[in-house]
């Protein structure tokens, strides 16, 4: 098993590097859970237990509120990138941004917040970059929902040192063209289904994405065909199309209004929703969340994408989105991470949990 030294824990840089060295493509997890369990069980002021890939550690110190941050151990695949290479200031490898910097810093400052002005608790999970039923905090929310109670919520996503506060719906939908079959050598005989998803992408390219603003927040849907399918045989008109759109929307729908919206837009075609998931209002109304707004410095922006705080909102807790990663790097081959932006958010992350 991979231990990680108090050096490491002492400093997010090297605990990063620690960490990405630790392969975890998603459903891999279990030796970097094992490494961070292990971390954390001999912290004298944390409580720490245990379910499958999911580590939750805990203080019971008495205070009057509690601050949850919560990362992810999970990568996307390797890409050429493992193990890790420094350059610099940089740190390349898969995970620097998306995110176990992030993540390093919630485990850095599990390890050494010893006087916070909250109770604090930490959450590291598995499974975050696949199909949401394997999502480990979608997980815990069933099985161990005490693990989740807080008064605010950190994701340390990859935010650039940016709050970005809330997050976007998202929705998966099959539009459908129909037609009937025919021979192509007699292809006025039939209905060229394929010919008919010219007006299902017609009407996508000219979709007018709409700009809303919430809590100051500027949020752009967009709807966009992510996949086509079709065809028979190379001799046959098709009797079917199906155009697979994705529908990322702003936070004040909800799926059902987003179901409904891509309906409207797709009248005369089937459309059958596959998934959807809740998006996050921003939540900055609790004077938990204006305590670190305070503590930053720079007003809140809105996130354009889907993650995890909308899991802590669906619960009624408040959640942002927080950390040194660069969200344009997530997923690439070159993905890096700047070593000063890891010690500058955690430096405003502990200045804001001990209240100096």
């Amino acid at each position: 098993m991979v231990a990680l030294s108090q050096r490491q824990l002492a400093d997010p840089v090297e605990l990063t590097r620690a960490l990405v060295d630790i392969e975890s493509v998603s459903g891999d997890e279990k030796e970097i859970a094992d490494a961070v369990e292990a971390a954390l069980t001999p912290v004298p002021h944390l409580r720490v237990a245990r379910s499958g890939n999911v580590v939750h550690a805990r203080t019971e110190l008495g205070r009057p509120g509690r601050v949850m941050l919560a990362g992810h151990l999970d990568t996307v695949p390797l890409h050429d990138n493992f193990p890790s290479r420094q350059d610099g200031d940089l740190m390349y490898g898969c995970g620097t941004s998306d995110m176990k910097s992030g993540t390093a810093i919630a485990l850095h400052l599990a390890a050494t917040v010893t006087e916070p002005v909250h109770d604090l608790s930490f959450l590291f999970y598995d499974c975050e970059e696949v199909e949401s039923e394997r999502n480990g905090l979608h997980i815990v929310s069933r099985t161990h929902p005490e693990w989740l109670a807080a008064d605010v919520a950190f994701l340390l996503e990859p935010t650039y040192g940016e709050v970005e506060a809330g997050c976007q719906g998202t929705m998966r939908a099959e539009v459908r063209a129909s037609g009937t079959r025919a021979h192509s050598a007699r292809s006025w005989l039939g209905d060229n289904a394929i010919h008919h998803a010219g007006e299902i992408l017609r009407r996508l390219s000219e979709y007018p994405a709409r700009r809303v603003t919430i809590d100051g927040c500027h949020y752009r849907e967009g709807m966009n065909a992510v996949g086509v399918r079709g065809g028979v045989a190379g001799n046959v008109i098709p009797d079917e199309c199906v155009v697979e759109v994705n529908f990322r929307f702003a936070p004040d729908r909800s799926p059902e209004q987003a179901a409904a919206h891509v309906r409207e837009l797709f009248a005369g075609f089937d459309v059958t929703v596959t998934d959807s998931a809740a998006g996050a209002l921003p939540g900055l109304a609790a004077p938990v969340v204006a305590g670190f707004l305070a503590a930053v410095g720079r007003p809140p922006v809105a996130k354009l994408g889907w993650t995890d705080v909308a899991r802590f909102a669906s619960l009624g807790i408040p959640a942002l989105n927080f950390g040194p990663g660069d969200p344009n790097l997530a997923h690439t081959r070159d993905e890096h991470v700047e070593c000063a932006r890891i010690t500058a958010c955690a430096d405003t992350l502990r200045s804001y949990l001990t209240g100096e």
